[in-house]
């Protein structure tokens, strides 16, 4: 696969319109921009389309584009639209839309007011707390304290929780990325995701800053179409996504 580092060159988005789902052109797609050193990804859509975000040296995008003309043998395109769009930066050429599990993140008032972050990986959620809460803005690199795994079940808790309280920030699935497999990827300490929620979407990186029986990292938006610089998600959209209550009023109630 491609190494590491932000692309050079250009960046597009082709739209293959045809008979282009169910005959693997996702995965030779994924094939042939590995073989030419192009990063990016590429996903099914609802309408029978795929689309493919390349981006990279000219002559690789370019020929990637020529391909998906083609696409694999059982592939019949009735035409690509191209368009030009800036690079986000990728580690890899991925399949999107595929989701690994749920995602929950939900505000939490305790001894220290934060958020837990939680992410589905083999049936259980692993858990971050995130004393400022995410962020949109991928100059804001958050600190992220890795606690103990949690049950799905609990992933719809809020409520009062002692002399503290819960609410449901915001939920959704995720799809895992990256070059390394999950859980293999959070056991090294850099681990690729992108999330679907009502509040958070696109991709994001947790990246481990130090080990330890809490081990701490850094929560970070990646800069691709859906990241909003200079934006406070957390403090324009404080409501509970299941409640539409804030943690004060539930504090107050």
């Amino acid at each position: 696969m491609a190494g590491r580092g932000k692309a050079k060159g250009k960046g597009v988005r082709a739209t293959v319109r045809g008979g282009v789902q169910g005959v693997g052109f996702r995965y030779e797609t994924v094939k042939r921009a590995n073989g030419l050193g192009v990063l990016g990804w590429v996903r099914n859509e609802d309408d029978g389309t795929v689309v493919v975000q390349a981006e990279g040296p000219d002559e690789a995008v370019d020929a990637l584009v020529e391909w998906l003309g083609e696409g694999p043998r059982d592939a019949s395109v009735d035409g690509v639209e191209v368009a030009k769009t800036k690079v986000e930066g990728h580690e890899q050429f991925a399949v999107r839309g595929v989701s690994a599990g749920v995602f929950v993140v939900q505000e939490h008032q305790a001894t220290a007011h934060h958020w837990d972050l939680r992410l589905e990986v083999d049936g259980m959620m692993r858990s971050w707390a995130v004393p400022k809460g995410p962020s949109m803005d991928p100059a804001q690199k958050r600190l992220a304290v890795q606690v103990e795994d949690h049950q799905r079940s609990h992933n719809d808790f809020e409520g009062r929780a002692g002399e503290g309280a819960v609410i449901v920030w915001d939920r959704g699935t995720y799809e895992q990325g990256g070059r390394v497999p999950w859980p293999e990827a959070i056991e090294r300490g850099h681990a690729v995701f992108v999330l679907h929620g009502e509040k958070l979407s696109g991709g994001f990186a947790l990246q481990r800053t130090r080990p330890g029986e809490k081990p701490q990292w850094l929560l970070i938006k990646r800069k691709d179409d859906s990241a909003r610089p200079g934006s406070d998600v957390v403090a324009e959209f404080p409501e509970s996504v299941v409640s539409g209550k804030t943690l004060a009023q539930i504090l107050g109630d």
